[in-house]
């Protein structure tokens, strides 16, 4: 007898293709055959990929020219699959297959597959969200924030307090997250950038979340209890989809995520060659912009004057390294690379601590494996993830934008060392525990349970 199938649909980013290639595993371990579908450009680097498993992949035509595509053509890569993929979509949600598709379960990042497989009668059975429950809270609130007047509805720009500092303006306030969070207004995942990249963040953020309305459920790439006991600023009118937390998936498939990007692994014998716990690992993501040459000049003279060892993921392109000093990267005690195995960085004693844009990906890797973070948050949820790591759990310090080569050393110092670095792993021991702990576990899966259950899908 033909199993039920399927089609799972993330955005096209490391940390979003690797979560939802997790919970494929889970779903063919439950008992159904799964299909990832993914744009050309994913698809090329996962196919025949012995990290897939048993999850069969679809390519979806994007119509973009062959490149690296990250977060500096991200506007492309939003216009191709709103524009040029649905079609190829449609054609693989209409195809005969060797089983009756389940459903759809579809990326919140990737919303534009809610409405084409409604045009083909296939039900989306569930959203997926592959960070923090904190920042589905974040986004699943504008509505709300619109209506008490927090925010413009037309930008997305804050409306009340404007007087008060960043810091000022606290989580009691908002009532999203826990107090100890500490969330500003100006820390919501769409004001970053100029005013002009803010509103087309805004507007992606109001399309997520209108067409998530429609949605039973979200699967939350988290630990059960990990958003704390805030609230979701939600009026009773408000309609949202039931959240269940389902994760972190990796904590519960210890398996290595595929590899989206070629990387050094050479660094490996050059961190064998290092004290234990001394070394800084520094990487911002896959899914960032190049930082400005200023602030890559701040923060390797910063790392310079921390006096540690250090290994620096930072990409070999002109765009990404031209604040580095001359001759920086062939000194002595350091180590810079294309891209780095993470994984097996973290997992190496020699690394002391790691300094990070805090995607939930790299946060979670960096608690499984015990390591103190140094959060410097970049673009979108990682403001609210730095909000949760130095703020309510302890497991890390924050560095604030625009950071100088001082208060960078300044920060090693105090995360790697004293009694302020010791707090600080007591915090990642405390996160790591509550991470892949049994009982959290055990709650994970029986939330997927209650999922496939609801619907009747694993009949």
């Amino acid at each position: 007898m033909a199993r039920s199938r399927f089609i799972l649909v993330p955005f096209p980013a490391q940390g979003h293709v690797t979560a939802m290639l997790r919970l494929g595993r889970l779903l063919n371990a439950s008992g159904f055959d799964v299909t990832m579908a993914t744009p050309d450009f994913i698809h090329r680097r996962l196919a025949g990929s012995a990290d897939a498993g048993d999850v069969r992949h679809a390519c979806l035509p994007s119509g973009l020219p062959e490149a690296d595509h990250t977060a500096e053509d991200s506007t492309a890569i939003v216009r191709a699959m709103e524009c040029h993929m649905p079609p190829h979509l449609e054609r693989l949600l209409l195809a005969d297959g060797d089983g009756a598709v389940a459903g759809v379960v579809v990326d919140l990042v990737a919303s534009w597959a809610i409405p084409v497989a409604k045009r083909c009668g296939v039900s989306v059975v569930a959203g997926f969200w592959p960070a923090m429950l904190a920042s589905y809270r974040a986004i699943s609130a504008i509505p709300e924030l619109i209506r008490r007047g927090f925010i413009s509805e037309q930008d997305g720009s804050f409306l009340r307090h404007q007087s008060q500092s960043k810091r000022e303006l606290e989580t009691e306030e908002l009532e999203i997250l826990a107090v100890e969070a500490k969330l500003s207004l100006e820390d919501l995942p769409w004001l970053v950038g100029d005013s002009a990249v803010q509103n087309l963040r805004f507007k992606f953020w109001l399309q997520v979340v209108d067409r998530a309305m429609s949605l039973q459920f979200v699967l939350v790439n988290t630990f059960p209890g990990e958003a704390g006991g805030g609230g979701h600023l939600l009026s009773p009118e408000h309609r949202s989809p039931r959240a269940l937390p389902i994760g972190p998936l990796m904590a519960h498939e210890r398996v290595p995520r595929p590899n989206l990007w070629e990387e050094d692994e050479s660094c490996l014998a050059w961190l064998k060659d290092q004290p234990p716990g001394s070394v800084v690992y520094v990487s911002f993501g896959s899914w960032v912009a190049p930082l400005s040459p200023a602030t890559i000049s701040e923060f390797a003279l910063g790392l310079e004057a921390a006096g540690a060892p250090f290994l620096w993921a930072l990409r070999d392109d002109a765009r990404w390294r031209a604040g580095l000093p001359a001759g920086f990267a062939g000194r002595s005690g350091r180590l810079v690379v294309d891209w780095a195995p993470q994984e097996a960085v973290l997992a190496s004693p020699a690394v002391g601590c790691f300094l990070t844009h805090c995607g939930w990906l790299s946060a979670v890797e960096a608690a499984l494996h015990g390591k103190r973070m140094l959060c410097y948050p970049i673009a979108g949820d990682h403001f609210v993830n730095a909000a949760q790591i130095a703020g309510v759990w302890g497991a890390g310090i924050r560095l604030e934008e625009g950071c100088g080569c001082g208060d960078v050393a300044e920060g090693i110092r105090r995360v790697m060392g004293g009694k302020e670095g010791e707090k600080v792993q007591k915090g990642v021991e405390e996160l790591r525990r509550r991470v892949v702990e049994e009982k959290g576990s055990a709650e994970a899966m029986a939330n997927l349970q209650s999922f496939l259950d609801a619907g009747k899908l694993n009949e």
